[in-house]
């Protein structure tokens, strides 16, 4: 308890409390602090009318620091009372209660206890004062960095609004006034905002049409979450536990910065996210997550998941997650299939075209157990025929989903077509190599069992045809055993349990198998060709060995010396003696002869470059007149020591070949 002291209190006042604290002490002085407590003046009292047609009433609102409980107030117009004992800041009542037409007064009576006070009086004219409503019922939407705020407002009338945003991690505030002309729904777009961050709203707004018009009260304070611009980042574990498919998936979102209060949905593509029970089949696919983990049971076909993140902004993309279906490589032909079948409770069918391994479902089609008669009879009836389909029967087990069965079926088989892209090459003369391409489950129509490859001879004569059987798996065959030089038609043609489909012919040309004289020949050309060859170089070497080749004189190379160096290279040449002989038929001795003959002898005295240059001249002139025929009787005759008149009786001359110093000297002589 507070006890309060006025200053200001009368003395006979103060010489009561004196003597009351004399005679009765100190509770009777507490009992008149209580009873003395201070009023602290309310604001005037703003009062307005709606401008909705049915309301009739007028508000009054003000304002006061409410520190005390028991604080009432006392509402006047002009001097007469028309509310009181109100324990809040506003009231309203009835226009009948007040004059509109003309301006009014209004003022408040605050009691604390037993002090009061009186606000200050306000001046109205009721018909023209208008005021709004708070905004309510907000919402937000992100586009780009722009942000669309839309709020629905109770008086169909347009309005000049006033938006206060603050940025979350800024305290920074910002302002905007916009002008709207909605009847009913106000929107505005506030540009130039940062969407990767979190904003707080509030909303005013003020009537447009009225002469004296008030700002609503301001709306609760909003908070718009940042765009959720990004998928979620989902991590999924798959794993076989008893049997069963478990999918543990986990996520997170990108840039989580101003991003709050996310929630998340999960949609699953495959015919029930869980078992559907015995009374009441689970039709929802969607699941409303609050956490970023989830884990569930799904069968061995393949799921499509995808996880969508939502907040007060708007909703995230979403991000896809497949679960392929259990590998289909090794899967047979079914036996049977139960889809005419009465369906049994917790168990469900499926089936969809089966394009290749790795394609992805289409056109799933799913019976289960509570479906109309006639939805049922139209799923049946919208399998098609000549196309291959997976087929699933799930059963619910201990409340999983289990694939008890998974086989390949046609609703009707079919041949198939023709196989593509069918060429021959590489033929020999007994052989082709054969190629096509691999035929497609759309171009099968049915299962393959193999392909019929005949060959037959295209001749006038009417030739029987030979078949083989050839495997699906191979693109590529070896055809053998052929005729040389042939012509013939080769077929290829696939086979299924109906039968054989349309064939793909090629003309093949076999090449002509070569002759045993054409062989023959060859090999006599290349026996002949190495003989002579080894023959021309054994006679070359024989040749070479009787003839053998004549040297060719080394003539050295004569070099002019300098006078300087002349004495240096002065040496005293060796002349050797050459002597001639001739023969004569006439019987003359050969003594004579070769003292007539005798050219040179002796050693050469000392001389003078002259002589000796003069000298070599000679006797070079000597050598070459030898290589020339007649040329013994020419060196005769120059000689001086005998002449032959008669040419005819002189012998041929006899060849010699006499070797000095390098130098080769023919003299030659005819013989009869």
């Amino acid at each position: 308890m507070v006890i309060v002291i006025f200053p200001d209190f009368p003395p006979y006042l103060m010489e009561t409390v004196q003597h009351w604290r004399l005679r009765h002490g100190f509770v009777m002085f507490m009992f008149l602090t209580t009873i003395s407590k201070a009023c602290e003046a309310p604001s005037h009292p703003q009062c307005f009318t709606r401008p909705a047609v049915h309301d009739v009433h007028v508000f009054c609102e003000w304002y006061m620091n409410m520190t005390e409980s028991d604080v009432t107030f006392d509402l006047y117009n002009e001097e007469r009372k028309i509310k009181n004992n109100i324990k809040t800041t506003s009231c309203q009542f009835t226009k009948e209660e007040v004059i509109t037409a003309r301006t009014v007064t209004f003022w408040l009576e605050a009691h604390v206890g037993n002090a009061s006070c009186t606000s200050p009086k306000s001046f109205v004219l009721l018909k023209d004062t208008v005021k709004y409503e708070e905004p309510k019922n907000i919402l937000f939407c992100w586009s780009q960095n722009n942000l669309s705020l839309s709020w629905q407002a109770a008086e169909e009338h347009p309005a000049l609004a006033e938006i206060w945003l603050q940025r979350d991690e800024h305290p920074t505030e910002i302002i905007l006034t916009k002008t709207t002309k909605g009847p009913s729904k106000y929107r505005v777009i506030v540009k130039n905002l940062l969407k990767n961050s979190s904003y707080h709203v509030q909303i005013r707004h003020q009537p447009t049409n009225a002469k004296h018009p008030l700002w609503s009260n301001w709306s609760e304070v909003q908070t718009v979450p940042a765009e959720l611009e990004h998928e979620p980042q989902i991590t999924m574990t798959l794993a076989h536990v008893d049997g069963f498919r478990q999918v543990t998936l986990t996520w997170q979102m990108p840039h989580a910065t101003g991003i709050k209060e996310v929630t998340y949905s999960l949609h699953v593509t495959q015919g029930f996210l869980g078992c559907p029970c015995e009374k009441k089949i689970q039709k929802k696919k969607t699941h409303y997550i609050n956490t970023s983990t989830y884990t569930m049971f799904v069968s061995d076909s393949a799921v499509n998941i995808s996880v969508i993140g939502n907040n007060t902004a708007g909703d995230s993309p979403p991000a896809i997650i497949q679960i392929p279906a259990e590998p289909l490589a090794d899967l047979n032909p079914c036996d049977k299939t139960s889809l005419h079948e009465k369906i049994k409770k917790r168990t469900w069918f499926e089936w969809y075209e089966f394009e290749d391994e790795d394609s992805k479902p289409k056109n799933v089609k799913i019976l289960r157990a509570g479906m109309k008669k006639g939805k049922r009879k139209q799923t049946r009836n919208s399998t098609k025929d000549y196309i291959r389909y997976v087929y699933f029967e799930h059963k619910c087990v201990r409340g999983k989903p289990q694939t008890v069965k998974r086989c390949l079926f046609y609703q009707k088989e079919g041949v198939p077509t023709e196989p593509q892209d069918f060429i021959a090459f590489s033929e020999t003369h007994s052989s082709a190599n054969l190629s096509w391409k691999e035929m497609t489950y759309k171009d099968q129509r049915g299962f393959l069992t193999h392909y019929n490859l005949c060959s037959v001879k295209i001749s006038s004569q009417v030739e029987p045809k030979e078949c083989h059987n050839v495997s699906t798996s191979l693109t590529k065959y070896r055809l053998e055993n052929l005729t040389p030089g042939t012509k013939y038609n080769i077929s290829l043609a696939g086979v299924t349990r109906v039968g054989e489909g349309c064939p793909a012919t090629v003309t093949v040309n076999t090449q002509p198998q070569a002759g045993v004289d054409v062989w023959l020949s060859f090999g006599l050309l290349v026996v002949f060709f190495v003989l002579s060859t080894m023959c021309t170089i054994i006679l070359k070497r024989i040749k070479n060995k009787i003839f053998p080749p004549v040297p060719i004189p080394v003539i050295p190379d004569f070099t002019l010396c300098q006078p300087e160096i002349q004495e240096m290279l002065e040496e005293k040449e060796e002349v050797h003696e050459v002597t001639l002989f001739q023969l004569h038929l006439e019987g003359k001795s050969l003594s004579e002869n070769a003292g007539d003959v005798t050219l040179l002898g002796g050693e050469w005295e000392d001389g003078t470059d002259e002589d000796i240059k003069d000298e070599r001249s000679d006797s070079r002139g000597s050598s070459e007149e030898s290589f020339i025929p007649n040329s013994t009787d020419q060196t005769v005759k120059n000689s001086g020591e005998g002449e032959i008149t008669d040419p005819e009786q002189v012998d041929h001359e006899l060849a010699m070949l006499i070797y000095r110093n390098g130098l080769v000297f023919d003299v030659k002589t005819d013989s009869p």
